[in-house]
């Protein structure tokens, strides 16, 4: 079975797809996927080994650039290559206007979310298939239960496999034990303070334990190189690419990281961790897997195991040695 599968952002949201291809293919052993993802994303897609084709879109660069001729041709092309192949099925995965745009240059049976559950409701108008999947579900589980629903199977919501191993990310060169600190995310009410970086730094060092700092812009450089200052064990490191981040995160001992689309990653590596949500919830898209635990500032997010893998605990105040002590149980 040929499937065409429209995910194209964000990061978190291409990861948080991966359990339901593992399950799919755990149902359906000769089922193939194409992917239709963001040019920035397309590395993630490519890691499961069910996917065949990686199809680059740029919707978010193409926004800014519709009125240049590069732009039109850019698209003409990408629209062809997502024509170029008849298949069974196209699930939607997003449920958006812009991936409804996608699917419906699409050839084949179009599937997706009906008008009650996708975000943009509009949306369900261009499939041809639907299913019904309740929003309040974590993100992970709504993928599982609408690929179910589409490919008629069960799935077992305690098993979650993202179908990605270790092994595929090597070459990193990082020695001994260590630990990574993503620090870094998209809005500044998500970040933590600089100074319990610096105090859990310090922490770790006491504990014989290395901190490597990835950095993707140039103010979570700056954040780097404070901490790093302030902390003789740690050590900021060039700029890397995806590849090498989740080689990075693959061979770590454990991973501290905020709400970021890289903690994401991390859970899906399988990697132990401790995730932060400081102004937000993790309720509907914490991180997920055996080795993760999320700790939230949220009281009404205080709820343990709301999906396979996911275990959140509250504290009023996220402190270095709040966070120590979960960090302790993940180096044990």
């Amino acid at each position: 079975m040929k499937v065409l599968l429209v995910k194209t952002s964000s990061m978190g949201d291409l990861i948080h797809t991966l359990p339901a291809v593992t399950d799919a293919r755990r149902f359906c052993p000769d089922i193939e996927f194409d992917w239709v993802a963001e040019e920035s994303f397309t590395e993630i897609p490519r890691w499961h080994p069910a996917v065949q084709r990686v199809l680059p879109v740029a919707m978010r660069r193409w926004r800014k650039i519709l009125h240049r001729k590069a732009a039109r041709l850019e698209i003409s092309a990408a629209i062809q290559l997502i024509r170029e192949r008849q298949y069974d099925l196209v699930i939607d995965a997003q449920g958006l206007i812009k991936s409804a745009v996608i699917t419906g240059f699409c050839r084949g049976l179009r599937c997706g979310l009906d008008s009650n559950s996708c975000w943009e409701p509009i949306a369900a108008l261009a499939y041809q298939r639907k299913v019904s999947v309740a929003r309040d579900l974590h993100a992970i589980s709504r993928m599982r239960t609408l690929f179910a629903g589409i490919l008629d199977y069960n799935y077992d919501p305690q098993q979650l496999d993202y179908g990605l191993q270790k092994e595929t990310f090597s070459g990193g060169g990082h020695a001994g034990p260590y630990v990574v600190f993503l620090h870094g995310t998209s809005r500044r009410e998500k970040l933590w303070e600089l100074p319990e970086w610096v105090r859990l730094a310090g922490m770790a060092g006491q504990a014989g334990m290395t901190v490597y700092l990835p950095w993707g812009n140039q103010e979570e450089r700056q954040v780097a190189e404070n901490i790093a200052r302030q902390t003789a064990n740690a050590i900021v490191l060039p700029k890397l690419k995806l590849a090498e981040v989740a080689a990075l995160l693959a061979q770590a001992t454990a991973v501290v990281g905020v709400d970021t689309g890289l903690a994401h990653l991390t859970a899906a590596l399988n990697v132990p961790a401790v995730t932060l949500y400081i102004d937000t919830s993790p309720v509907s898209t914490g991180a997920c897997g055996d080795s993760q635990t999320s700790l939230t500032q949220q009281p009404e997010s205080a709820q343990v195991l709301l999906a396979a893998g996911l275990k959140v605990f509250f504290h009023r105040h996220l402190t270095a040695d709040v966070v120590w002590s979960y960090l302790q149980e993940k180096l044990k």
